[in-house]
């Protein structure tokens, strides 16, 4: 049985070093592309060392060695693959210190036609791997004694309906839940957790597929005017990762420019006005 040092950590004094990361060792899963990658480049920019876990190769070696750190072949649906990338990591870089969840999937899954196996891999997806993930590497982070923090990336969709998306939506709420109780049991080791939940971001995925003129159109619906980008909720990583935020867990930051909060209003495409449902 583990010891539970509850942590005893008092007020530190704010200066520019505390927004810093530096020699702190990070894994970004999924983060061979898209928000992955952007949050990988973030981390290592304020100093941390990262390993990638990835499933494709070629964008695992190609973002770790964009951020200097390890590119991990992986599956972090699959326990075995988690175990042998974590202890390459703690080998190679050192003890883990920082978390981020961020593989994930989603395809079209309409309740009353979607398939058992297609639920399933939504759920493996999406949120078995969140919960993999965490546990083995908070185990490592109470051995070790240094505590740390685990951020996992949702969605906004875990917290809104979302038809046709059932499956992925519970998924992700699933996320939002598990931060949660995570932050309260991991809390007396000094471990904290959060959630980092984007709306539209322009991804390379999402640019591959949007439609002519439709960044102009995700600046009626998001109250901010424009898309998210990478950046955005690299941003916000560091500052869940680092002593900006020591006193922050269980949390989940809609890093959207203000979609959640919208609740349906959006900017007339003509007039620019607020407008509230179809116009």
């Amino acid at each position: 049985m583990l010891k539970r040092p509850y942590c005893t950590v008092g007020r530190m004094t704010l200066n520019q070093s505390s927004v810093l990361l530096t020699d702190r060792v990070a894994v970004v899963t999924g983060g061979g592309s898209g928000i992955g990658r952007g949050i990988a480049r973030g981390l290592a920019a304020f100093g941390a060392k990262v390993a990638i876990w990835e499933r494709d190769p070629e964008t695992a070696a190609a973002a770790g060695e964009e951020v200097g750190g390890l590119g991990i072949t992986a599956d972090v649906r699959e326990s075995d693959q988690i175990d042998a990338a974590l202890a390459r990591t703690t080998a190679e870089l050192g003890p883990v210190g920082i978390l981020v969840n961020n593989a994930g999937a989603v395809f079209l899954s309409p309740i009353l036609e979607t398939s058992e196996n297609g639920f399933d891999a939504l759920y493996r997806a999406n949120l078995k791997h969140v919960i993999l993930c965490t546990q083995r590497v908070a185990r490592g982070m109470v051995e070790t004694g240094q505590g740390g923090s685990i951020i996992s990336v949702t969605s906004i969709e875990g917290v809104r309906a979302a038809p046709g998306y059932a499956a992925y939506a519970a998924a992700k709420a699933g996320v939002i839940n598990f931060t949660k109780t995570a932050a309260l049991e991991f809390a007396p080791y000094g471990i904290r957790v959060n959630a980092l939940a984007p709306d539209i971001t322009m991804t390379e995925g999402l640019a591959s597929v949007a439609p002519p003129g439709a960044e102009k159109q995700f600046g009626n619906t998001v109250p901010m005017g424009r898309a998210g980008h990478v950046d955005d909720l690299a941003g916000a990583a560091v500052f869940l990762a680092g002593d900006l935020s020591t006193y922050l867990t269980g949390q989940t930051l809609h890093v959207d420019g203000g979609t959640q909060a919208s609740s349906g209003w959006y900017h007339h495409p003509d007039t620019g006005s607020y407008v509230l449902g179809p116009s």
